[in-house]
């Protein structure tokens, strides 16, 4: 297989990527044929989830939106993948230009691609690190270099923390990482159910046996330990619910895109949880 231009040295091209698999999903032009393939593959045992991957990029723009709204203007978003319309900065930046925002991936066509749409951007930088490492992340040049963790922060674990095996106790990632942020911070999450919407635990299962071909499985958990990873936050209203029922009067500052409204008139959409918790 021809290497593309904008992919880096290194990576493998036979591997499907979950990253290149979303940006598929969303209609992306940075994935490849074994993406699209795993892609297609999902869709096939389940035809709904591009609308999901909508309606959680969705519910990010609302989250951002209002975190800024509550005078919050650093984010961390981890997982971030690689960049579409309406990213993090994108949103922030446009209601607050003073917002800084730290990326975070561990996918190298993310970073790079992260580090191209941000050249020039000042208040804004992409870190190569695993969320598993949390103190990697933290102790990073450029969470160092943006944010000041004295202040509340804007944690964003959007679509990640399925990608991480209870094997490697994803909640004491997330606490660990709760406990450098100061009080006033949020936690702005979502995370793949069966336990909503109107997948099947089969189709779940068939979902979860193509992201077995790639680095990174997915693991859908149900409502009960999804809302373990909000322990030492105070969950905002509404609680955690389908990604659609978070606040969906907010605008998600997407041009042109779908809105919580549109999207609730999609069954689909409401597969997974979303939920936005406040360190007190």
């Amino acid at each position: 297989m021809e290497r593309p231009t904008w992919a880096p040295q290194g990576i493998d091209l036979s591997v499907p990527s979950v990253s290149r698999i979303y940006d598929y999903y969303l209609g992306g032009s940075h994935n490849f044929e074994v993406d699209r393939e795993a892609g297609r593959r999902a869709i096939e045992a389940f035809p709904g989830l591009p609308k999901i991957m909508q309606a959680n990029r969705a519910f990010l723009r609302r989250a951002v939106r209002h975190a800024v709204g509550r005078g919050i203007t650093q984010f961390l978003d981890i997982g971030s993948g690689i960049p579409t319309f309406g990213n993090v900065h994108e949103i922030a930046q446009e209601a607050d230009p003073a917002a800084r925002v730290v990326y975070v991936d561990h996918d190298p066509v993310a970073v790079a691609h992260s580090r191209a749409v941000l050249e020039g951007n000042e208040r804004a930088a992409v870190v190569a690190a695993d969320l598993r490492q949390p103190h990697d992340i933290l102790a990073s040049d450029g969470v160092g270099r943006l944010l000041d963790l004295d202040r509340p922060v804007a944690l964003l674990l959007v679509a990640v923390l399925h990608f991480t095996a209870d094997r490697d106790d994803p909640w004491a990632a997330v606490a660990q990482l709760r406990k450098a942020l100061a009080p006033g911070s949020l936690l702005v999450l979502t995370h793949a159910s069966t336990d909503t919407g109107p997948m099947k635990p089969e189709e779940g299962e068939e979902v979860q046996s193509v992201y077995r071909g790639t680095a990174s499985p997915l693991h859908m958990r149900p409502r009960a330990d999804v809302a373990r990873f909000f322990d030492g936050f105070e969950l905002l209203e509404p609680g955690l619910v389908p990604m659609p029922e978070w606040r969906p009067d907010l605008p998600d500052g997407a041009a042109g895109g779908p809105g919580a409204g549109e999207l609730r008139d999609d069954p689909a959409s409401f597969v997974g949880f979303a939920g936005v918790g406040r360190k007190p």
